[in-house]
């Protein structure tokens, strides 16, 4: 289908919100992560921010993987 229109394509097609409001941006033990919020005892990596290859060979913060309140001593916000 091509839609031949002169508003802006956010206008038509725009984008949901609420899965990115339970994001955010954190730092664990000096490594970047973007989680998401699951529950009140865990969060889940959604992606690892870092730029060092080491970082994506840690199988404690792969994408998917949960980290509990308990074992985030090193954790701060962006």
């Amino acid at each position: 289908m091509i839609l031949y229109t002169m508003m802006p394509q956010e206008l038509i097609f725009p984008y949901e919100t609420e899965p990115f409001q339970k994001q955010q941006m954190i730092t664990y033990q000096g490594i970047p992560l973007l989680v998401e919020f699951t529950d009140q005892q865990n969060v889940q990596v959604v992606r690892i921010l870092s730029s060092d290859p080491q970082h994506y060979l840690d199988e404690r913060i792969c994408p998917g993987s949960k980290i509990s309140f308990a074992s985030l001593e090193g954790l701060s916000a962006f």
